[in-house]
């Protein structure tokens, strides 16, 4: 319990993981720590709750594998009751009436199921793998540390040498597919690799989850690797599932953070941040109760932060400028359904749960599909035939529905942010939801009928429940010029900001956006040097 007489070494705005994590590091430290959480429950984006009677998933984020070992360990969350199970095989495609395509995780098995749709694609794969898995690696080895901070001085300038050291000891061709990684697109990088539209479309989803962008866009290339440098239980390019769903992350991270001292208040939503002689000073809450700080940390949007909770006088005008223009706005609808039956799909009918309903289905046969769909949003709000990935998480944990009943999560991409023609998501919401479940109904002829109930976050839901502004789940958009260094821009990659004794830890940091508790790791490790 926060106590809101006494003056704390650090409070954190926003009790969502990177919160959460940032607390337990200063809190392992000896440090006096407040999270502050706006809503009833911690775990920001990432928890779980019962959106119909008996049936429970997780909300927002929905999926594991970019969490960070080092936390997973640090934390000890497993003795704190999480448990990530993987999913059998990794993805599937339904394709038509009687094609599908069906990913592995064993590379032999990959090949053979790749070789339906071409030979050479399946030939050249363990290159692409190989070619991947080295650039992914390079961006492992730099995730727990500050990138290089521009104006930094020698410090700096070392920490930049040692990056171009590692860098250096890349082959000429890698060197090469880092280049195009970090600013090509994952079509233009996919078409030089593969011939096979099915096969570029599996890859290239990876390029526009959460990325309001056609596969074609520059840059989404690095949104393709940003998904796949995680792992699940030691296992690299793995994705799994939380038993319990995405809370049960966060509520085993509350534990820890809490069993070495921190303090956390649900409920306590933060108005603005008193700055005195360019150092903050208090946190005032919107019941208009105060606490005191040495230090602030914030774990929020940056426009909310900056733009809300600051004066104009403290903020300097070209920082607040570039904050005012800040890249985001994911175009994401993210909806669960309890189901009455496990969906059928056309192409591989089954009655009971198989390796391939605990995969991400997608519903994108194409990367010109997914291209048409970014069009048609930015022409129309939405697309009349949207991109959408299901999981069925109750195939791999009977916790979150009834016996014989499920649960299914639809994150739909390429919806507008904002609509426009004076429409608002609040008035287009059910359509929009309308089209989802008719769209997996084309390839599930059951789906729509065993949909007993549902939960719709458009983009301006997820603003509105998480403060993710626009919808964007990745807090500002993973653009080459809000990447690395100049995440949330050039001079403050460090996690603090022009205000003396305010941090950031939240997604808008290095490396982004995903369930890695790495921002609230780096942020607590900047903290910890300066005190």
């Amino acid at each position: 319990m926060v106590d809101f007489a006494k003056h704390y070494d650090a409070v954190i705005i926003g009790g969502g993981h990177n919160g959460l994590v940032c607390a337990f590091y200063l809190a392992q430290k000896g440090k006096s720590v407040a999270v502050l959480e706006r809503r009833h429950v911690v775990g920001g984006a990432a928890v779980t709750e019962e959106f119909y009677p008996g049936f429970r998933n997780s909300v927002a984020s929905y999926t594991v594998s970019l969490l960070n070992p080092k936390i997973i360990k640090d934390m000890q969350l497993y003795n704190h009751g999480l448990r990530i199970v993987e999913r059998q095989v990794p993805n599937f495609m339904p394709l038509g009436d009687s094609s599908y395509f069906l990913p592995s995780y064993s590379l032999e098995a990959m090949q053979k199921e790749v070789a339906k749709f071409s030979a050479r694609d399946a030939e050249v794969l363990p290159q692409y793998y190989a070619a991947l898995e080295v650039i992914a690696q390079q961006l492992r080895e730099t995730l727990l540390d500050a990138p290089p901070n521009m104006g930094g001085g020698l410090k700096e300038l070392v920490k930049a040498a040692k990056l171009a050291l590692r860098t250096s000891k890349l082959t000429l061709d890698q060197k090469r597919d880092l280049l195009e990684l970090f600013s090509s697109s994952a079509g233009d990088f996919l078409d030089k690799w593969f011939e096979s539209a099915p096969v570029k479309a599996l890859f290239g989803f990876d390029g526009i989850v959460g990325n309001y962008a056609s596969p074609y866009a520059a840059g989404s290339a690095y949104v393709l690797l940003h998904h796949v440098f995680g792992e699940v239980n030691g296992k690299t390019g793995v994705w799994g599932h939380a038993i319990g769903g995405m809370g049960a992350i966060t509520q085993a991270m509350a534990q820890a953070a809490q069993e070495q001292g921190a303090e956390i208040a649900v409920n306590a939503a933060v108005k603005r941040v008193t700055v005195a002689k360019n150092k903050v000073q208090t946190v005032v809450l919107e019941d208009g109760r105060e606490i005191q700080a040495k230090t602030i940390i914030s774990n929020i949007h940056p426009q909310l932060l900056f733009l809300n909770m600051l004066d104009d006088a403290v903020v300097p005008q070209n920082f607040k400028r570039r904050i005012t223009h800040w890249k985001g706005g994911a175009g994401t609808c993210r909806m669960n359904v309890a189901l009455s039956q496990l969906p059928q799909f056309t192409c591989k009918p089954s009655d009971c749960v198989e390796p391939f309903h605990t995969g991400g289905i997608i519903i994108a046969p194409s990367l010109e599909y997914m291209e048409r769909a970014y069009l048609h949003a930015r022409q129309y709000g939405w697309s009349q035939q949207p991109v959408v990935e299901m999981l069925i998480p109750s195939t791999l944990d009977d916790s979150l529905a009834p016996k014989g009943h499920h649960v299914a999560s639809l994150f739909c991409q390429h919806v507008a942010p904002q609509l426009s023609h004076g429409r608002t998501w609040d008035e287009c919401r059910e359509e929009v939801a309308d089209l989802m479940i008719d769209t997996v109904n084309q390839y599930a002829p059951n789906f729509k009928a065993s949909v007993v109930g549902r939960q719709i976050n458009s983009p301006l839901d997820l603003e509105r429940n998480f403060g993710l502004v626009k919808g964007d789940i990745f807090h500002g958009a993973l653009s080459l010029d809000q990447l690395f260094s100049a995440r949330p821009m050039l001079g403050y990659a460090d996690y603090r900001t022009p205000v003396k004794g305010l941090y950031m830890c939240g997604a808008s940091t290095h490396p982004g956006g995903g369930v890695t508790g790495i921002p609230g790791h780096n942020a607590a490790k900047a903290w910890l040097s300066d005190n």
